[in-house]
């Protein structure tokens, strides 16, 4: 465990492919609140009322609202030093650079990153509630009542594009071949409690890939890394990939 100001750049070399894992807290240091932080609550909302397949079969109505409530926040949310610094990075390493994130806020492209794989789905794209073969679409909607909710061709309702609870994330097979080619693993703000996502260390580890943590606070899956910089993504990253 090392203080971000005793250590400095990581060297990545030119053979070298970089799997970069993001999690919640480097959402959170742009202003957005997380399940985890407030207890299982969301303003108020339990997952399990609204981030559940359940959920939404139970009450669509109230689904949207949170959903609503969820892309007026992250449009007015900023990109912050993390987002910015791993853009950068992309531009320096290209395809060597595999962006996963848990998050499904688009921070990431507003800063720049032009290749994130969205394992959680993404806040501004629905789909049909029938799988019927539309596929997802981009969409900024605000749907507040049982009326506004749009309806497919096929009949369905349109439901968010978002990877809820039990559901199954997506591009996993593509993620894994990348776990495989990578030689660097770095996962930042991810409190290592949601799978399969807090497994990819140990699955980097087995493969004797170095593996660095960054974030104020230890995740559940602390003891698999070789390295971990107790601090914030904003402030660590800057540093370490300058």
């Amino acid at each position: 465990m090392v203080n971000p100001n005793e250590i400095g750049p990581i060297e990545i070399g030119e053979k070298d492919r970089l799997f970069v894992l993001t999690g919640a807290g480097v959402s959170a240091e742009s202003g957005l609140p997380t399940f985890r932080d407030n207890g299982g609550l969301w303003n108020g909302y339990r997952v399990e009322d609204v981030a559940t397949p359940e959920a939404w079969y139970e009450d669509a109505e109230q689904v949207w609202r949170f959903y609503a409530m969820r892309r007026r926040d992250g449009l007015a949310a900023k990109p912050n030093a993390a987002h910015q610094a791993l853009a950068r990075l992309e531009e320096r390493l290209g395809d060597r650079l595999y962006l996963c994130t848990q998050n499904v806020d688009d921070l990431h492209e507003r800063a720049g990153s032009k290749r994130v794989v969205h394992m959680h789905g993404e806040l501004f794209r629905s789909r049909c509630e029938r799988e019927c073969g539309r596929g997802d679409f981009f969409d900024e909607g605000i749907y507040t009542s049982a009326d506004a909710i749009p309806r497919c061709a096929c009949g369905g309702r349109i439901r968010p594009h978002i990877v809820w609870f039990g559901e199954m994330p997506l591009y996993m097979d593509d993620i894994y071949a990348e776990l495989e080619r990578c030689t660097m693993l770095l996962v930042a703000g991810s409190s290592g409690s949601v799978h399969p996502a807090a497994g990819f260390v140990q699955f980097a580890r087995r493969r004797g890939v170095r593996t660095f943590y960054v974030g104020p606070e230890a995740p559940l899956n602390a003891s698999q890394f070789t390295e971990r910089v107790m601090a914030t993504a904003g402030e660590a990253l800057s540093r370490l990939f300058p």
